[in-house]
């Protein structure tokens, strides 16, 4: 069980990326739509922990000013190791500094940081095939690329533990 610290799309992004979900479905190639909970929702992770107490990380985010609106531009998709396909937004500089301050948050509260959350090792992301194979890449980017690009906006902010899908809001956007 872990506890990611995410950015959610604004709904027009919302939709967009769970059409493509079921665009990708329909091609035989397995999405968040069907993987684990099946309560997935298309969104970034600034933080991935793997202990923490979460009354004190909420409370954490309760202390620290909001920073609102995030703006996420999508042009590309990439596969980490293990085939897993992602959306790729931008990484702006303002993106990277506030990824770095949710770290510092969490780590505050003696959080235990997934090392690929590490600022410097993470790339920001939205998950698409939790393990795609090489013979679907042909037709997945074919897909997504029918798709992109994505202008939207992450504009709210919520805690996920990810063996349930369970949803705690935070109060402000990092």
């Amino acid at each position: 069980m872990a506890l990611a610290v995410c950015l959610l799309f604004d709904p027009g992004t919302d939709r967009v990326i769970r059409a493509l979900w079921a665009r990708l479905e329909e091609q035989g190639i397995p999405t968040l739509l069907t993987h684990t909970h099946r309560r997935h929702v298309p969104h970034l992770s600034y933080a991935v922990l793997r202990s923490y107490d979460l009354a004190a990380v909420t409370a954490a985010f309760g202390e620290i000013p909001d920073s609102g609106p995030v703006p996420a531009y999508i042009d590309t998709f990439g596969l980490f190791r293990r085939g897993r396909a992602s959306l790729i937004p931008a990484p702006s500089v303002e993106l990277a500094r506030r990824q770095e301050r949710v770290v510092a948050i969490v780590e505050s509260t003696r959080a235990d940081l997934h090392r690929y959350y590490r600022p410097g090792r993470w790339t920001p992301h939205c998950s698409l095939s939790p393990r795609t194979r090489r013979e679907d890449l042909a037709r997945l980017s074919a897909v997504v690329y029918d798709v992109l690009p994505i202008e939207g906006t992450l504009t709210r902010a919520v805690l996920i533990d990810t063996a349930t899908g369970e949803h705690t809001p935070l109060s402000v956007i990092p």
